[in-house]
């Protein structure tokens, strides 16, 4: 990769969620702020080579999409035989009203995340606005078909506008509607940042973890009491701590039981350790915990384990089964094996994951968990077959050594 190259895909991944934010509250259209951002970008590939990349590619980015809106909204405009300039053109305008927290990216989340879209639909347009994964990164995470994943979204793009849906922060009225598929949002951008599959990222994508991280703490500013907020960051904060110690110098994914831990951060740990006991005393009240804290508090297990074996394996399962209760999704049935694994051993596990094969056999973390039980029992041509599906599912680069490796170390 050119140096021009490698600047632009950092200039993406960096500042489009900035740029399309931006572009919406001038613009108030998606669409319109999706499309003069890719245009900004079709423009930086065309021009950088030539002129050399600006000094500052954001501001480069931003006043070029800008510009690029202006253009569309008066092509709009004559179509339609309307002459009047929109007053978003000019810098002059009334700042708008935003709320308690002035945050162009957060405000899209909020916008995003309406009530009258269907939840995985909030979910997909967001991962699309705001964490700039592709169609195809977003139809994995849903285990969909690209095609399925496009459609979604333009519905949903279309919905907004119809519907005349405002891009503004709700009221304090209006969070409690819409927290829980901005959590799912924030969730997934994390999960894509922490284990990456885009084509050309590496295995780790750094600045969307932080940036999950950072528009969590500032829902939890809005919504200080909500448990599942403060679960969230809870798991995020213990789920980063580990991020440097899990992926080795040749680029291989370093599973749990291999890691350094001293190599964990110990200031994000104790955070989060402080927020899982926040939590604990309110469910110790009577206050049912929802699924971010259970996640949060298992994440509190592992990081309390100075060795894995230490780990305390019976709480997991137990914390497991409670999270069963609130999310009897075959994902969460499918790590509770893993859990189950260690307590009574991978034939009892084995067993419970063969029944999840209907609901996630196009999921790779399927497969690569029934491989490595198969590999424990000694089954190895089993476990072989089952490590390449995963391989040929899986889309993260760490991850796919990995695996390639334990299948090559089979007898």
């Amino acid at each position: 990769m050119s140096d021009v190259e490698d600047a632009i895909s950092r200039a993406y991944r960096g500042e489009w969620a900035r740029i399309v934010a931006s572009l919406t509250r001038r613009f108030s259209n998606l669409d319109l702020a999706e499309e003069a951002a890719a245009e900004a970008f079709a423009t930086a590939v065309a021009r950088w080579p030539t002129d050399g990349v600006p000094p500052n590619p954001g501001a480069w980015l931003t006043t070029t999409a800008t510009r690029k809106g202006i253009d569309r909204m008066r092509r709009e405009n004559q179509r339609v035989g309307k002459h009047k300039e929109a007053q978003m053109v000019f810098d002059n305008a009334p700042p708008e009203s935003i709320g308690a927290i002035d945050d162009d990216r957060l405000r899209l989340i909020f916008t995003c995340c309406h009530p009258a879209l269907a939840m995985e639909t909030r979910v997909a347009l967001t991962l699309r606005m705001i964490g700039g994964l592709t169609v195809a990164e977003i139809a994995r995470a849903f285990l969909v078909s690209e095609s399925t994943m496009g459609q979604r979204i333009t519905r949903a793009k279309a919905k907004i506008k119809a519907a005349r849906i405002p891009y503004r922060m709700p009221s304090a009225a209006d969070l409690p509607g819409r927290v829980s598929g901005v959590l799912a949002v924030l969730f997934l951008v994390f999960n894509e940042g922490y284990l990456a599959t885009g084509p050309g990222t590496g295995p780790v994508r750094a600045d969307l973890t932080a940036e999950a991280i950072r528009l969590t703490r500032l829902v939890r500013a809005l919504m200080p009491e909500d448990g599942e907020v403060a679960g969230l960051l809870a798991l995020m904060l213990l789920t980063e701590a580990r991020r440097t110690a899990r992926i080795s110098m040749n680029g291989e994914l370093i599973p749990l039981d291999e890691q350094d831990r001293g190599a964990w951060d110990p200031a994000l740990i104790a955070e989060g350790h402080r927020l899982v006991r926040e939590r604990l005393a309110a469910a110790a009240a009577g206050e049912a915990p929802g699924r971010y804290q259970i996640l949060a508090a298992i994440g509190a297990v592992h990081t309390s384990a100075r060795d894995i074996r230490d780990t305390d394996w019976s709480q997991v399962v137990a914390l497991y089964d409670q999270l069963v209760n609130v999310d009897p999704s075959p994902i969460i049935a499918l790590n509770r094996a893993i859990a189950v694994a260690e307590l009574d051993g991978p034939r009892v596990a084995l067993a419970t994951v063969d029944r999840l094969e209907t609901g996630l056999n196009g999921y790779h973390a399927f497969h690569a968990t029934r491989a490595d039980l198969l590999r424990r029992l000694g089954r190895s041509q089993d476990a072989r077959a089952a490590y390449d599906k995963a391989i040929d599912l899986a889309g993260n680069t760490a991850e796919t050594a990995n695996l390639s490796r334990r299948r090559d170390q089979l007898q």
